[in-house]
This record gives structure tokens, C-alpha cells and sequence, in this order.
């Protein structure tokens, strides 16, 4: 694993579908560790181990499901965490053991943010860290290989109209580090320049509604 900030660690690249790249995501905390994202790579879910373990596992999307949740839970006894909204979809893998529903905060720096649109039960993590504000995407906002963010907006599978909605919610926001889901092969996160994500949004906006 890979440490790009203090207290967060990246796991290798996985590539699940041509073009289509992705990592997850550790964040070591003293009263128990959160995984972003999902892995199969199994000496990532080793070193994790050594890091303290996962007690949680969040998932922003139906689309990082896969055989390695139950992996990880059989490692670690992590809780699962998923939208209501996709709560069957979940349950072909392994039944969520916490259901996000709508705005709330979870272990008490964890800010989690429904942002339907790339799929009905998308959502965010905006993390309140003593490094700094993390802002995990998931795919509703994915970094290009040009380092501009783009709307996860994929036709005939996401809601337009929910996608821009969700959009205007985030661009509220000031994280420090972005850090998406999917990405096309360059980079998967950015540190941001103070007072800049605003305008990174709403760039990434004007290209959905155009």
C-alpha cells in the first residue's frame, strides 16, 4: 500500500473494465479503521493488517461490489456500509450491516452525503481529519488524465437531472483532498488550492447540463 497523506493509505490499481481503473482507500484511526472503496488484491488486504485492520468498510456505489467484501469481513469482522437504495443489490454479495439513508455524520467525523445521479444510491465521504478535509467521490465526480473533474454521467444508466443536483451539493463544499472511485489512468486523487473546488465543480457541471 501506498501512504498519500498522513493518515491515509492507497492500495495497487485494479482494472476492472477496459479503461476503467480503480483503488481503495484506508483511513487509520485510533478508534478503528475505515476502508473506502473496495480491493481485491490480497496483499493490500494484508498490509492492511499490519496497519490496525478495517472496522468499517464504505462503499459509495452497486459498482464496487465484489467476492473481496466477504474477504475482508472474514479478515477483519468489518461493518459494511452501503445506501438504502441499493440495498439488494448489496445483498447478492453480503447485506449491508449500516444503511446510509440521507445526510448524517457516522464515527463522528465521518460526513456522509447521498449523491444520487451516477446511480441511485451513490454517496459521498467528506471526512473531517486532523490532516485536512477528505472528500471521497466515489464516481459522481471522476478525475480525467487532463486533472479536470468530470460528472459520472453515464447514458441510459444515470439519472441526469439527480447527477446535477448532486453536483451543486458538493461544489458547498471545502475539502483539502478529493478522491475519486473510477478513474480513465491518471491520477485518482487531487489535493485542492484553497477556495478552488468551487469552480472545479462547476466546471464539471457545466459540461453535464450542456
Amino acid at each position: 500500500m501506498k501512504r498519500i497523506l498522513p493518515d491515509l493509505w492507497q492500495t495497487a490499481v485494479e482494472n476492472p473494465a477496459p479503461g476503467l481503473y480503480t483503488h481503495a482507500y484506508l483511513l487509520t484511526r485510533e478508534t478503528g479503521n475505515v476502508l473506502f472503496y473496495n480491493t481485491g488484491h490480497h496483499q493490500d488486504i494484508e498490509d492492511m493488517a499490519d496497519l490496525g485492520g478495517v472496522a468499517y468498510q464504505f462503499l459509495s456505489h452497486q459498482d464496487e461490489l465484489g467476492e473481496s467484501l466477504n474477504v475482508i469481513r472474514q479478515r477483519f469482522g468489518a461493518q459494511l456500509g452501503g445506501h438504502i437504495h441499493e440495498q439488494s443489490e448489496f445483498a447478492r454479495i453480503r447485506v449491508p450491516d449500516i444503511l446510509f439513508e440521507r445526510r448524517e455524520v457516522q464515527l463522528d467525523n465521518i460526513d456522509v452525503i447521498p449523491t444520487p445521479g451516477h446511480t441511485p444510491g451513490s454517496t459521498c465521504f467528506y471526512v473531517h481529519s486532523a490532516h485536512g478535509r477528505y472528500l471521497f467521490t466515489g464516481d459522481t465526480l471522476t478525475l480525467t488524465k487532463e486533472g479536470t473533474w468530470a460528472a459520472g454521467y453515464i447514458p441510459g444508466y444515470s439519472d441526469h437531472e439527480q447527477l446535477a443536483e448532486s453536483l451543486k451539493l458538493l461544489q458547498e463544499l471545502a475539502p483539502d483532498a478529493v478522491i475519486c472511485s473510477g478513474f480513465d489512468g491518471g491520477n485518482a486523487y487531487q489535493t485542492i488550492v484553497p477556495g478552488s473546488w468551487p469552480s472545479l465543480v462547476h466546471r464539471a457541471f457545466e459540461k453535464l447540463v450542456r
